[in-house]
C-alpha cells in the first residue's frame, strides 16, 4: 500500500574487493561509509535537471555475500520511476524501459565520494588496520592504497525495471526474508 504505482528501478554498486580484509575489520564504519557515498550518487543525479530534477526516494539492502558465500559488498537499491520537483509536482523518468541515470558516471562519483570520507575516518583515527594491512599505518603507504582504489574499476550496474509494487516486494522479500 505505500509503494507508489509507478515502475520501480534495481542499480547495485559493489564495493572493490581489495576493500574487503578492511571491511572485516571495519564493518560499521566501512558499510555506513559505502551507503553515504552511493546515497549522496543517487541524490545528487536525481536532482540534476539533466537526468530528472527531482527528489528521488529509494529502498536499499546492504549484501556482504556472493554466490558461495563469499564475501562480496554490494548494495542493492530499488528507486520507483520519478521523484517530486520543488514545488511538490510529481515527474517521472522518461523512459519507462530503461534506467535513465549513467551508471558509468555514477560509480565514479560513489568511488570518489567513499574515497573521501574513508581518508577523513584515516585521518580522524577512526579505522582499524589489521595486521595484514599494517603497511597502511603509515600515511605515505595509505595514500598508495587509496591511489589504488582510485583505479580500481567500481561496478555500478542498472538491472531492467520491476513491472510493479507487487514485483518489488517479491523481490525484496526474498533478499530480506529467506
Amino acid at each position: 500500500e505505500e509503494l507508489l504505482p509507478v515502475p520501480y528501478y534495481h542499480l547495485v554498486f559493489t564495493l572493490p574487493h581489495r576493500l574487503n580484509t578492511l571491511a572485516l575489520y571495519n564493518k560499521t564504519l566501512l558499510y555506513n561509509l559505502f551507503y553515504e557515498a552511493v546515497s549522496y550518487t543517487l541524490l545528487r543525479f536525481g536532482r540534476d535537471p539533466k537526468h530528472l530534477g527531482a527528489q528521488i526516494g529509494f529502498i536499499a539492502v546492504l549484501h556482504t555475500w556472493g554466490k558461495g558465500l563469499c564475501t562480496h559488498i554490494h548494495w542493492h537499491l530499488i528507486l520507483p520511476g520519478g521523484g517530486l520537483t520543488h514545488d511538490g509536482q510529481w515527474r517521472a523518468l522518461p523512459h519507462h524501459d530503461k534506467f535513465d541515470y549513467p551508471v558509468h558516471a555514477m560509480s565514479r562519483v560513489v568511488r570518489a565520494r567513499f574515497i573521501k570520507l574513508l581518508r577523513k575516518a584515516y585521518d580522524c583515527d577512526e579505522l582499524e588496520i589489521p595486521q595484514a594491512y599494517d603497511e597502511l599505518r603509515n600515511e605515505v603507504m595509505f595514500e598508495y592504497f587509496l591511489n589504488d582504489l582510485a583505479a580500481d574499476k567500481w561496478v555500478c550496474y542498472a538491472k531492467p525495471p520491476f513491472g510493479g509494487p507487487k514485483q518489488v516486494l517479491k523481490y525484496l522479500g526474498r533478499y530480506t526474508h529467506r
